[in-house]
This record gives structure tokens, sequence and C-alpha cells, in this order.
């Protein structure tokens, strides 16, 4: 899927003279937020306004001390930013959902930093009060106050349903879909893994709604309306040279999702995100290329526009070398929910 991409960027480089013009699409973060790049940063270029709608976070670097320490300071801090059990973990450098938990207890929280890598930093987030989630892939031109929605998919995390006769991993066995990531489920799931469910019992597979770890997306663009997106005009004109990525947010239904109401932001990610409705079963291949072209496309327009504003693309060794510190911290990342 992504040998055409590859492709394009070739031509377009030489066509804009520059092989690392997409990082600059975004000038608020660094490398446009495409990699090695932590997921806090966006939020903290973000003004009063745009922090309304974000769901409250802070960040924690792990440090090569004993885990009761940073316990301790954790703690700290979770208590300063008001924020209580639950609360979301997740690596502030990442994608795909990678070492995201739902912690549950300070119990949860020391094997979670214990588990975590030294160097690396933690986002905690504030548990949003709904489930329904969505990715939303908003564009706007430097200079201009307006936006365009591009796409609206909603994400499904999978659940299997007990029947009080077959255990956890039966049910997953016997599902066309969840049977093909046995295992992921069983490394995840363990404790429950041979336990028979209640009947009716639902059991959610996973947390983080991500596609390679099982998540159902699905085209949604009919939901898009002026009035989303003048609430996303209003967040995105309180974050100073954001101009590309998609939002994930949770909201409470889709009535309310429409008029622009009732949604909180858990992450916006920036020059490396896709628009997800690709990844819908009944999107052709083909549209899935084309959209992805597009994207690519529009990131080395808006990085032409940015260098004509001043701002001067980073050499790709610094991108390099960004994917390589995100890569290392990503591979030791304690397992999802």
């Amino acid at each position: 899927m992504y040998l055409p991409v590859a492709i394009q960027w070739l031509v377009l480089s030489l066509r804009y003279r520059s092989l690392s013009l997409p990082l600059i699409a975004n000038p608020a973060v660094p490398l446009s937020g495409m990699v090695g790049v932590p997921k806090s940063a966006v939020f903290d270029a973000a003004g009063f306004e745009a922090r309304k709608w974000i769901l409250p976070w802070v960040s924690y670097d792990v440090k090569s001390v004993a885990v009761e320490q940073q316990i301790g300071v954790a703690s700290d801090i979770l208590s300063a930013a008001k924020l209580g059990f639950p609360v979301v973990g997740k690596p502030e450098y990442g994608c795909r959902g990678a070492g995201v938990k739902l912690l549950k207890n300070e119990d949860e929280l020391r094997s979670y930093i214990a588990a975590f890598p030294a160097g690396g930093s933690i986002q905690f987030q504030q548990l949003s009060e709904w489930d329904a989630e969505a990715g939303i892939f908003y564009v706007r031109e430097p200079g201009s106050r307006a936006g365009k929605i591009t796409s609206l998919a909603l994400k499904y995390t999978p659940y299997v349903v007990g029947d009080g006769k077959h255990s956890l991993a039966e049910l997953v066995a016997a599902d066309p879909r969840a049977g093909e990531l046995q295992h992921l489920y069983r490394e995840r799931h363990q404790d429950n893994w041979d336990g028979v469910l209640a009947q009716g019992q639902p059991f959610r597979l996973i947390f983080a709604a991500s596609h390679s770890r099982g998540a159902i997306f699905r085209d949604a663009n009919e939901l898009i309306s002026p009035e989303l997106c003048k609430a996303l005009d209003n967040i995105f004109n309180d974050i100073p040279d954001f101009f590309y990525g998609r939002l994930d947010v949770k909201f409470q239904d889709t009535a309310s999702l429409c008029a622009g109401t009732n949604f909180q932001i858990i992450e916006i990610n920036g020059a490396s995100s896709e628009s997800i409705n690709i990844w819908d079963r009944n999107a052709s291949f083909i549209t899935a290329v084309r959209t992805l072209m597009q994207q690519y496309h529009t990131l080395f327009k808006l990085g032409h526009e940015n260098r004509k504003r001043g701002h001067k693309s980073p050499g790709l060794l610094r991108l390099y070398k960004a994917w390589r510190f995100e890569n290392a911290l990503v591979k030791n990342y304690p397992n999802n929910d």
C-alpha cells in the first residue's frame, strides 16, 4: 500500500526541491509530529480555548531509580493535576496504541511504571465519561481561520459475549475476526484466558482502539457537518501553526458530534497520522492508496507554504534519529490492555 506513496514522495521532492518539506507542515511541533515527538507536544501548544476540549493530562518522565520512589513522584504529579483512578497511561512516544493501559489503582500504576523503559515518558490522562470514539481528520491552510474535515471514522473495540459454557479462549477462537488475533488477546488476558464467561457477560478484548490490535473502523463521513467543522476551527485557531492532523475524540452520541458539542479530545496526531476510514472493510485498495497519496501531497503543499513563511525544513538525519529513539522505546513498552 505504501509503495506508491514512497514513489510519490520522491517525485514531489523533486518538484518542491526538498525531501523533508512535510516536516514543516506543522511548525507548532517538531518534525510536524511525524515521529519521535511526544503526544503532549500539540497539547502544550494549545491555548485556553483549545484546552477546554482536551481531556486533562500530565506527563511523567521515567527514571532509572527504584519503582517505589517513582510511585511517590508520579502520585504527587497525578494529585497536583487532580487526576484520580481510573486513569489512562500511555507512552508519550509511539503510535498504534503501543503501551496504552487503563490503570485502575496504585498497584496497577506501580506495575506499569516498573515495566516502562527508563528514559521514556508517560502521559497520564483522565478517562473519558463516554465510550464512543471517532477519528476526525482536519486540514487548514496557513493564514486561514477556516479548515476542512477531510474524513471521519468511528472506532469500535471488539468484544466477545459469554454463554456460560465456553472459555474466553474458545469464544475468541470461534469468532471469525477475533480468531485471527488470538496471539494478541492471549498475551493480554492470560489471567482470564481459560475462564468461562457467564451467560450474556461482555468481555472487551482491547482498550486502545488501534486497528493493528483488532479495533474495527467504519467510515462515517456522513457525520461531517458545518457545525462540527466550526467547532474544530475554533480549537485549531487556538493552536498556532498546526494545520494538519487527526483528532481522536470520545463523544456522547452522533447527534452531539454532528452539532459540534459533547466531545473530548484524547489525542491529536500530526504528519504521520492517517485518515482511518481507509481501514473500513468496505474501502477498496485503490481508494485507500489514493487517500494516502492525497494526504502526503497535502503535506508537501503545506510545507511549501510554511517555507515561504520563513520556516526551514530539517534534514532527514534528524528524522532518522527521532525514529530510532522512538522505535527503541516502543520495543520495551508494557503490554497493552
